[in-house]
Order: C-alpha cells, then structure tokens, then sequence
C-alpha cells in the first residue's frame, strides 16, 4: 500500500469530518448509519479492487456495457448518417465519419438506455434489484425504509426514482428530504452512464465497470453525508422497515419501450438547455472575468484558458488531495471537480478524456479517482431539477425542500468526494485489469 492510499483512507474521515462541523445539529450522530454505510462501501472496494473473482465480473460488465453501446448506435448510424459514425470510421456507402459530435454520437444513448430501462422495469429486473439494495440500506443503516428504496432506485435511475417512494413523500421528514435529494444527485443515471462511456473509452478501456462500480458506492455514501449534515430528529413513518416500491406499470412490453423512449426524449432535450445554458453563461463569466482582469492588469496566460475553471481549480484542489491524487495531478482534477459544479458532469468527463489523451494526468491512479469522484448529478442545474420535480409531486413540502436542499448539493458532492477517496483506498497499479484501465 502506498501513502497515497492511505491518504485517501484517511480522507474518508476528514470528508466525514468536514460534514459534522457544517451539521444542523451536531449533537445527533448516527453511528450505526455512519459505520455500516463506511463498512458496505469498503467492502464493495475491496470486491471491486483486490478480490479476483469479482473483477472478473466487473470485467465481464464492463465489456456488456460496450457491447450493448456498440449495439445500441445502430438506430442512430441509421438516422444521422455519417453524422453518428465515431472518428476514423466509414459508413458501408463508403462515407468517413466527420468526427464526434456529442448531438449525434453521444445524447441519442440516453433514449436508448432509457427504453432499455423501461422494458426492465416492465418484466421486473430492475424492481428485484433494487429492493434487495434498499433492504440491505434499512437493515444495516437503520434508517427508513421509504428513503432507502428511493436511494436504491438512484443507483440505476434518476428524477424518476422519486416516484417508486411517491405515496411517503408528503409525510417525509426533513432529514429525509434531504437523504432523497442527496442520493439523486450523488449518483447518475443508467440512461446518461452510456454517454460517460462513449467519451471514455478509448482512453479508459474500462471506464463502464467503474462508473457501475461509482454508482453503487454513492448511495451509502450519499445516506452518510445526508445523516451528517441533516440528521434526523423525527420519527419517520417506515424507521426500520421496508416500504412499498411504488411504480405505474405498463400493459405490455412494447408500451414500455415507448414510454422509456419518449422521457429519453425529454431527458435529452433537458440536457441540450442546460448545456447550452450553462456553457454559455460561463463563457460570458469568463469573458467579464478577462475584462475586469485586463483592468488590473492581468493578462491570461494562454488564448482558451478559463478563468472560472482556473479559480475553481485551486478552490477543489485541496479536496482532490484528500481523494488521494498526486499533487501533480491534483489542480486538473480540482478543475474537473469544479467544472461539475458548475456547468454538469458532461463536459467534465469529456474534459477527462482530453486530460488522459493528451497526458495531462501524470500518474494512472488519478483518473480511475476522478472518473469515480465525478460520477454524480453534483451540481446546480441537477439540484434545480430535483427540488422542481419532488416540489411538483409534494407542493405543500416546497419551503421544507427549499430548506434542505443547500445542504443536499453539499452532502452530494461531499460524498461523490468520499466515493472517489473509496477507488483511492483501494486502487494498486499492476494487479488487475479493472484497476488499471487497460483491456
């Protein structure tokens, strides 16, 4: 083990740490929450990085990933043409790809694997799964029953997961608003996983089996940092026990995929505005940050450099040392970190890749780190969307979820951190495949 390992070891309970001294109320800690979730989650790393046996299965879902991406582009190398085809490819007409366009290439996934997602909720998949999570969560956490479903249901969905928990929400406790605004936003959703994959694995061959890997481990961590930060003072209805998945299911398969399909659609069309929205108000904060600097006399030191992602940079600079990066790695991944923040996760992974293409990332370890550190919603759009959509289901809990929900955005990114510091633990260059990125 290396000192870098043991860094982010010891980073698990500085984050933790960090988390109590910004709490509602210090003076409640849930042990048991905070024991077995930290147990659960090593555990899992262990699994994931020493055990053979398990890496293999991780290896093996890394590659079904792929082959059901490479499976899923057929709908649209048929749509768009040369448009959808990736760099250096031809089409059979003898057209070259004109290179990767994220409208063509990338967001068409998502309604892929959200009609993927719709027929396995129909034929009851997805439901057994996460049953089995969230009654691991209750059991060995010792929370509600109602918020573990709704925690386990965002390891695989997102926004929608609200629903499975819809009949409990309005008699939720405030500490359990923020644990299902928490674990929405700490974790990602299946449908936008295939995207995170298609940017990197060329680069990071096997990049899907840690993004399955990221997700699992946010959940305990996303309860963790809920309970720290919001703990609970109430007594909530499902304490202990396990509560009803909740879901409309359709009349038959072929319903399903359509369903799936069209809020693949809308989740597309949600992902479009934000990007074109948030990119463009930072190049317009970066353009006022120029003009401002240029009458101070500075000068940027190279045509393209941001001034918004350098300032972020140094701000998550020092929380990407305790994830354990290198520090010669550790302003890029400061960078990345605060380019989620602020503008999604999406230009941040694809930004990833560039930094590993072009060897920005010096040392192996920082991008399995930053590419577990990253996998989550963490970030100011995603908490507008999830506070919108629960306030529509709950309208008379708006100013309870208005309450919370800084302190959700905080105990997400918090534990996205953790989940990083988790691979960091864990990650030793040379003994698998899985860990070291390569086929």
């Amino acid at each position: 083990m290396s000192i870098y390992n043991l860094i982010s070891f010891v980073g698990l309970f500085v984050l933790m740490l960090i988390a109590w001294a910004l709490s509602a109320n210090r003076k409640i800690l849930n042990l048991r929450c905070i024991g077995f979730g930290l147990l659960f989650q090593l555990a899992l790393g262990i699994l994931i990085f020493w055990a053979p046996g398990s890496t293999k299965v991780f290896l093996w879902l890394n590659n079904l990933v792929v082959d059901i991406i490479a499976a899923a582009t057929a709908g649209q190398k048929f749509l768009f043409g040369p448009l959808a085809f990736p760099s250096g490819e031809v089409t059979p007409e003898g057209y070259p790809s004109i290179g990767f366009i994220l409208a063509f290439q990338g967001l068409p996934l998502i309604i892929f694997f959200a009609a993927l997602m719709g027929l396995l909720y129909y034929i009851g998949i997805m439901p057994l799964i996460i049953r089995g999570f969230a009654w691991l969560f209750t059991r060995l956490m010792r929370i509600s029953g109602a918020e573990s479903l709704c925690a386990a249901s965002n390891i695989f969905v997102g926004i929608e997961s609200t629903t499975a928990v819809r009949p409990y929400l309005a008699r939720m406790t405030r500490s359990e608003l923020c644990t299902i605004l928490t674990a929405g936003m700490a974790t990602v959703a299946s449908s936008t996983m295939g995207l995170y994959v298609t940017f990197l694995k060329d680069e990071f061959p096997t990049i899907a089996g840690h993004l399955i890997s990221a997700s699992i481990l946010s959940a305990p961590a996303a309860i963790i940092m809920s309970k720290i930060l919001v703990p609970e003072e109430d007594h909530p209805v499902t304490l202990g026990r396990s509560a009803e998945f909740h879901y409309e299911k359709e009349s038959n398969a072929i319903e399903s995929i359509i369903s799936g399909a069209m809020a693949g659609v809308k989740l597309v069309v949600g992902v479009c505005a934000l990007l074109i929205a948030f990119l463009g108000l930072l190049a317009l904060i970066d353009l006022a940050l120029g003009w401002i600097g240029s009458l101070c006399g500075y000068v940027t030191p190279q045509q393209g450099t941001s001034l918004l992602g350098t300032a972020m940079g140094y701000i998550l600079t020092p929380f990407a040392l305790l994830m354990g990066i290198p520090p010669e790695d550790a302003f890029t991944a400061g960078r990345l970190l605060g380019l989620r923040l602020i503008a999604t996760e999406i230009p941040a992974y694809q930004q990833l890749a560039q930094a590993i293409a072009d060897g920005t990332l010096v040392h192996p370890r920082s991008s399995v780190i930053i590419a577990y550190g990253l996998c989550g919603f963490t970030h100011v759009a995603s908490l507008a969307i999830f506070v919108g959509g629960i306030s529509a289901l709950i309208p008379q809990r708006r100013q309870n979820l208005a309450q919370v929900a800084g302190r959700a955005l905080l105990a997400a990114t918090l534990a996205c951190l953790m989940t990083g510091a988790i691979a960091g633990t864990f990650y030793h260059l040379g003994t698998t495949p899985l860990q070291t990125g390569t086929p």
